[in-house]
């Protein structure tokens, strides 16, 4: 008569620490699984992001080139009232104001980003590790 056992103890009751070790290597291989998953999906992400990137940066140099134009059809429109220095002078002057207010716009926007700290997420990971650590919740 055979006994029936449990597949991989050979007739043997794995011990407390043997299943603790199991436990062990199972949770590191499963984590490394992971990080791997995350690190080729990350990969593929950034291919794809970089080519958009590259795209957004052909679009900027692109729209440089026709902002050129509108500045110089401005420039030879206002030409034909007043002297053609002083139509430059003046589309030059309107274009430095428009870069002032830009600027002090952006400042501001960048002001009240900081502190650039993930504070929200750091917090999340400090609550986590208050409620692994034994005899806290």
């Amino acid at each position: 008569m055979s006994q029936s056992h449990p597949a991989g103890t050979s007739g043997q009751t794995a011990t407390l620490g043997d299943l603790a070790g199991q436990l062990s290597q199972q949770i590191s291989t499963l984590v490394r699984d992971e990080l791997r998953l995350a690190q080729a999906e990350l990969t593929a992400k950034g291919k794809r992001a970089g080519i958009g990137a590259g795209l957004f940066g052909a679009a900027g140099v692109i729209a440089a080139y026709a902002v050129g134009a509108l500045i110089a059809a401005a420039i030879l429109a206002l030409a034909g009232p007043v002297a053609d220095w002083l139509a430059a002078l003046i589309v030059g002057i309107v274009l430095l104001a428009a870069a002032g207010v830009a600027a002090l716009v952006g400042k501001s926007a960048v002001s009240k980003a900081a502190p650039m700290a993930p504070t929200e997420a750091m917090a999340g990971v400090k609550k986590d590790v208050n409620a692994i650590k034994p005899g806290r919740s």
